[in-house]
């Protein structure tokens, strides 16, 4: 249908208000999509039998059945969080690289070092929904043990550690997670010293994710009020341009597990 349309992914990106990447994952199957956006694909396709536009979204019906996700039950503080677009991302990705200058991953972080981050930063959720986030970002762990699990590659800022010791219990169950599970294969992980003084991260944390090709990798940033993605080449390559730096300048992991060991015999 699209090939025989002659217009291009932007083209119908355009017409239909949705960016090319995305469309482009709805139309390799990596992403899911919605009865309302087929019958605008349909329309720009000029596709008009009714039988025909009916059996389609028949399909996109019971895909949407079976593509529900895990994080469906927690939907009400997701919604709240603006969260639910980067789990759909974080999901397919191949590869992740985390730059964090104040906090240890999510992907990387202990129940209850987890639950003192967002009960701190979140103080507009009761205890109940600081718990459902939680137990989200838990289940968010289970992609790094799954048989086809995406590449993690995590800078972490030495302030990250440091931040926590007022509650050496935390840090030290922390501590130990990190030394737990970095020796997997497809976990790297490396501290960035406060020696080395001013750096390109100092903007702030984000996220790269890399996806099967065609699809284009995004950059993931959050913010006090909402959280974004950019998948333009120009931003993408700037932000990875940074963390080439940041790893190249961060304690490798030999030197990073040794740093953290260092750190827990001192509490």
């Amino acid at each position: 249908m699209h090939e025989q349309s002659g217009k291009t992914l932007a083209e119908v990106g355009a017409i239909i208000e949705v960016n090319q990447g995305s469309l482009s994952r709805i139309m390799n199957g990596d992403r899911g999509t919605t009865p309302v956006l087929v019958k605008a694909m349909l329309d720009c396709y000029g596709v008009t039998d009714p039988a025909v536009r009916e059996d389609i979204l028949d399909l996109v019906r019971a895909d949407q059945a079976q593509r529900k996700k895990w994080w469906g039950k927690y939907s009400a503080v997701i919604n709240t969080t603006q969260y639910g677009g980067y789990l759909e991302l974080e999901q397919s990705a191949t590869s992740l690289s985390s730059y964090e200058p104040q906090l240890i991953p999510g992907l990387l972080q202990t129940p209850e070092y987890a639950r003192q981050v967002i009960t701190a930063m979140r103080v507009d959720l009761d205890a109940k929904q600081v718990q459902a986030l939680v137990d989200v970002r838990m289940n968010r762990q289970n992609i790094l043990a799954r048989e086809e699990a995406p590449k993690l590659w995590a800078v972490i800022d030495e302030a990250a550690f440091r931040r926590i010791e007022s509650k050496p219990a935390v840090l030290k169950q922390q501590l130990e997670h990190l030394l737990d599970v970095e020796p997997r294969p497809n976990i790297t992980l490396q501290l960035l010293p406060f020696e080395i003084g001013f750096h390109p991260g100092l903007y702030g944390s984000f996220m790269l994710m890399g996806f099967p090709e065609p699809n284009p990798d995004v950059v993931w940033v959050e913010n006090l009020t909402k959280s974004l993605y950019f998948e333009g080449s120009e931003d993408v390559g700037r932000y990875t341009e940074v963390f080439d730096h940041l790893r190249a300048t961060a304690l490798g992991p030999p030197e990073t597990r040794s740093r953290i060991k260092k750190m827990l015999k001192e509490l």
